[in-house]
């Protein structure tokens, strides 16, 4: 005879135990960035605060989140960033290129489509 409540314990301590864990993703502060200007072939390393805009030949960069594994999981760090291409005309206005998230480890998995520059998330960092 089998009692309910050993059970409904042993159950619950199978799914606790059994079951993967999401881990927690670590909201970043700093993002590092790199950009790649297809006509002269150099590669730059970008460093910006979280909601800060920064410059990138006509682009104007914007990250408004970032966030990291902890070290003991797999690396992964995520951004969520607003690209506008300015122009040479500061006359004319910006021209949205880029939105959403992306991502260090697959970064074609959301690339930014631009003819003359490259961007891709290197890493998120807390401070």
């Amino acid at each position: 005879m089998t009692n309910p409540k050993i059970i409904f314990a042993a159950m619950v301590l199978y799914v606790s135990y059994a079951m993967p864990v999401a881990a927690e993703w670590i909201d970043g502060k700093i993002v590092v960035l790199q950009g790649l200007d297809k006509i002269t072939a150099r590669i730059t390393t970008l460093t910006t605060a979280i909601d800060t805009p920064l410059r990138f030949g006509t682009l104007q960069l914007t990250v408004n989140r970032c966030a990291f594994r902890p070290p003991e999981e797999p690396p992964e760090n995520v951004a969520f960033l607003t690209i506008l291409d300015r122009g040479h005309d500061l006359s004319l206005a910006p021209k949205s290129v880029f939105t959403g998230w992306m991502f260090s480890s697959s970064p074609a998995v959301s690339a930014m489509e631009h003819p003359v520059y490259d961007i891709t998330l290197l890493s998120c960092r807390a401070q």
